[in-house]
């Protein structure tokens, strides 16, 4: 008895063990095919670098990259990539392209105040940006907006893609164009932040392949063959100034080819990394660059005259043009009026006076007057202004205001992000292949907000005149618009 006592314990004990293996393996099987169907399901592109990147990492061997850190709003940012584009070209540095950034969401401060965020600290929060700008699919390049093609195809310049430069660079696998909130794995980001930190110049010009520049317009102004390195420049922190701010900065020319050239210690250094690339001109001199001209490098001079003016793309010119012939059809008038940013507060009057002398004027002639309104002040706010009044004249005057949500922004917006123009170009030139891999397995990137630039090209094609904010950088990219004459069947001949 106790010999059968102590076998059925056995074939229990027995029984068990082999059930509880078997939960294992089932367990162990339903583990590997939850993994094979997610990963399947998962882009292969956020598994490993892409083969585009992989062969680029050879061919980028012993090229050297201009960095900076772009700032403040549109205007402001496109003036920034002019200047980056002279500088790449004067260094001989690829020149590594931006995305644009949210409206502000990186502030320098104020030059003529002595006022300003240093180079690291403003290149440390562009590069945060940037990644935050990549994880919300927000991301937009400058050049998918400018068309810099005629630039890059003449070799006049060489670019990279700011993503393709992070991959190259940082050494991270992950494709950027399937990069999102939602797959954003701590460990990347991680990665991503030291290597921030390392580019902003924190950790120091690191084994000499990062030469970061601490120089900003608070100290330097740089020129190009001018003969005047070390030159004390005109405009010099007052004495009440340095009292009050307890500052002793001294600005000097520095020439940007003797001082980061051949020769340099910047030399050979793989990343060159600006801070704030921005200049405007002050009380006779220029705030942080004078390259108005080159006298002794044509290349230099003949680019100094292609940058004047950069195009949008071709896309958002046709959009601008095509709701100036379609929609308003015929001649009009654009009125360009920035009130709700506080630095214009003070022009409310002066730009409603012009406006309102422009239109009496007008009313001399055929009527109604065709208006195209651009203003950052929502129509619910008009009451009280003078573009109530004219709102109100529905036998003089009408008025087209251009929306985000009109179906025109809304597809030319689409066609931007699929036509992905700013991937075509530089070193890593984007394929078909790669431009349906990313469609296919990619999450949808949001639309990017492009009334602005639409606005721009309507404005440029205002036969009736334009009238602008003072002071109002937009104001003075249209004026060039206009200038060039983006709209030729538009010309004023109505003025």
């Amino acid at each position: 008895m106790k010999n059968l006592s102590r076998n059925r314990v056995w074939r229990k004990k027995g029984f068990y063990n082999t059930t509880s293996l078997l939960s294992i393996f089932l367990l162990i099987f339903i583990f590997i095919f939850a993994y094979v169907s997610y990963t399947s399901h998962f882009p292969t592109s956020l598994l490993s670098i892409s083969t585009t990147s992989q062969c680029a990492t050879q061919s980028l061997d012993g090229q050297k990259f201009i960095w900076y850190a772009p700032h403040s709003g549109f205007s402001n940012q496109l003036s920034e990539f002019k200047n980056a584009i002279l500088m790449a070209a004067i260094l001989n540095r690829t020149l590594v392209v931006p995305p644009i950034l949210d409206h502000h969401a990186v502030a320098l401060g104020s030059c003529p105040k002595f006022r300003v965020l240093g180079p690291a600290e403003i290149r440390l929060s562009v590069w945060d940006h940037v990644i935050d700008l990549l994880r919300h699919r927000r991301y937009v390049s400058m050049a998918d907006i400018i068309d810099i093609s005629s630039l890059v195809s003449s070799s006049v310049i060489q670019t990279i893609d700011f993503r393709d430069f992070i991959s190259l660079w940082c050494g991270v696998k992950v494709d950027f164009d399937c990069f999102s909130e939602s797959n954003g794995q701590s460990s990347l980001l991680d990665s991503l932040k030291q290597c921030g930190s390392r580019l902003a110049g924190l950790d120091g010009n690191v084994d000499k392949r990062i030469y970061a520049l601490e120089e900003d317009c608070r100290t330097t102004v740089w020129t190009y063959q001018q003969n005047d390195d070390g030159v004390l420049d005109s405009f010099q922190p007052d004495e009440q100034l340095k009292k009050k701010k307890k500052i002793s900065y001294v600005r000097k020319h520095r020439d940007v080819y003797k001082v980061l050239g051949p020769g340099s210690k910047a030399e050979s250094a793989a990343v060159l990394a600006f801070g704030s690339l921005f200049t405007a001109p002050y009380k006779g001199s220029e705030l942080y660059l004078d390259f108005h001209e080159a006298p002794s490098d044509q290349r230099i001079s003949s680019l100094i005259q292609k940058i004047e003016f950069l195009p949008f793309v071709s896309l958002i010119t046709s959009a601008g043009k095509e709701y100036a012939l379609e929609t308003i059809k015929g001649p009009f008038l654009c009125a360009q009026l920035r009130l709700l940013d506080g630095q214009f507060k003070n022009h409310w009057k002066a730009t409603f006076l012009a406006l309102k002398n422009q239109v009496d004027s007008l009313k001399n002639g055929p009527l109604p007057i065709s208006i195209f309104v651009m203003t950052d002040l929502p129509e619910a706010d008009w009451a009280g202004s003078y573009l109530e009044n004219l709102a109100r004249d529905s036998v003089s005057i009408k008025l087209h205001v251009l929306k985000e949500k009109d179906e025109l922004v809304i597809q030319t917006a689409k066609k931007l992000m699929e036509t992905r123009h700013g991937t075509r170009l530089g070193l890593v030139p984007e394929t078909v292949d790669r431009m349906n891999k990313v469609k296919q397995q990619c999450p949808l990137q949001i639309l990017p907000d492009i009334l602005l630039y639409i606005e721009e090209t309507v404005c440029s094609c205002a036969s009736l005149g334009f009238v602008g904010t003072a002071g109002s950088t937009i104001a003075e990219t249209i004026e060039l618009m206009r200038r060039f004459n983006i709209c030729p069947s538009h010309s004023q001949t109505a003025l």
